[in-house]
């Protein structure tokens, strides 16, 4: 979700103890709106200005949540959603592991298929609008010309959290979350092999449909089938880089 579209969320505070009321209402938007972390929160003079408060006593309550580890701020870009220390503690440890793409792509699938299932059954209104405009970004994205890897990268990762967060599971949504930084940061993206961008759509299509309609034994299976063919054009791509290496 982007600030702009943040924006529409916050509520006026009036007087009072401003800083305490300002970090309740931070905290309110980013809980109901699904505020992952990475995401960038508006503006210091749109966020004074919505809730028709002073800027010092909105930096004040960021400077507050900073402190606890809530929100970053980072100097000429703005203020972000801060990872959870559970969180950050696990990315840590999974980070010193020494994991296989295989283990990669099981605990994965460990993970999105009953995601999947479990967000079919749940049935949860906005976070299945979530799911469906993550797709609709992706699509947007996989269109564009020049097409920007990284980007669409970035926006298929979005979509299978954006499942996850559909469950309603916040320690799931941890989880993939670091899991989707890992593949991310160990595995350049299979998405520029030739036709597994619009094979990619079609399987992502197939897990919106199901979802939509609430068939978990379908969402769960087209998630599954997802997994298992991003495995092996993963696989593949490796087995011809190792190749080319052996060669004379």
């Amino acid at each position: 979700m982007s600030p702009e579209e943040t924006l529409k969320a916050w509520k006026p505070l009036g007087q009072g103890t401003l800083n305490g009321r300002i970090r309740s209402e931070i905290l309110r938007v980013m809980q109901e709106n699904g505020l992952s972390p990475g995401d960038r929160l508006p503006s210091e003079r749109e966020l004074a200005a919505t809730l028709k408060v002073s800027r010092p006593s909105v930096r004040e309550a960021v400077r507050s949540l900073q402190a606890e580890g809530r929100l970053v701020v980072k100097h000429g870009q703005g203020v972000f959603v801060a990872e959870a220390s559970a969180q950050r503690a696990f990315r840590e440890s999974m980070a010193q592991l020494d994991a296989s793409l295989s283990e990669l792509f099981a605990m994965r699938e460990v993970l999105e298929v009953p995601a999947a299932r479990w967000a079919a059954q749940r049935q949860d209104t906005a976070g299945l609008a979530a799911v469906k405009q993550a797709f609709i970004d992706l699509d947007t994205a996989v269109h564009e010309q020049p097409r920007d890897y990284v980007k669409l990268q970035h926006l298929d990762a979005t979509f299978h959290l954006r499942i996850v967060q559909a469950t309603g599971n916040r320690l799931l949504e941890q989880t993939q979350g670091v899991l989707n930084d890992l593949l991310m940061t160990g595995l350049q993206t299979t998405l520029d092999i030739e036709g597994r961008l619009e094979k990619s759509r079609l399987e992502h299509h197939a897990i919106l449909t199901a979802l939509l309609e609430g068939d978990s034994t379908a969402a769960a299976r087209a998630a599954q089938t997802h997994v298992r063919n991003v495995r092996k054009a993963a696989n593949r791509r490796l087995a011809e880089a190792a190749a080319r290496l052996d060669a004379p």
